[in-house]
C-alpha cells in the first residue's frame, strides 16, 4: 500500500513540475502559441486548464503525503522477538561506574638539590 501511494505521489510531482514549466510567468505560457480562433482550445481555456491542473496536483500531493504518513503506523516497527528485546535492554543499560576509589594524581618528582 505504501509503495503504491509513493509511486502515485512521484508521478504527481513530475506532472506538477511539467505543468509549472509549461506555464509562462507572465500568464501566457502554452496559451500564447494559440493565436488563431480556430484552435480546439482557446487561450483562456488553456490557461484555465493549466491553472486547475496545478491546483489539483498540488492538493493531491499534500493529501498523498498525509496518507503516507498515516500508513507508516508510527515509524519503526515493533518486534515481538524476545531475544531482540533482551539485546536492546542490555545495550540501553548504563555501564557500571568503577568503584568509588578516589582518583590519585601522580606526585611531582622532588626538585633536585642545589649545590
Amino acid at each position: 500500500m505504501y509503495l503504491v501511494i509513493m509511486i502515485i505521489t512521484i508521478i504527481a510531482c513530475v506532472l506538477l513540475g511539467l505543468i509549472v514549466l509549461i506555464q509562462n510567468p507572465k500568464g501566457g505560457g502554452l496559451s500564447s502559441n494559440f493565436s488563431g480562433s480556430s484552435q480546439l482550445m482557446g487561450v483562456q481555456k488553456t490557461g484555465d486548464f493549466l491553472e486547475k491542473g496545478t491546483w489539483v496536483l498540488a492538493i493531491s500531493i499534500m493529501v498523498l503525503s498525509l496518507i503516507m504518513n498515516v500508513t507508516l503506523k508510527g515509524g519503526a516497527q515493533r518486534s515481538d522477538d524476545p531475544q531482540l528485546m533482551e539485546q536492546i535492554k542490555k545495550a540501553s543499560k548504563p555501564t557500571a561506574a568503577p568503584s568509588s576509589a578516589p582518583l590519585s594524581v601522580p606526585a611531582a618528582p622532588a626538585p633536585a638539590p642545589k649545590k
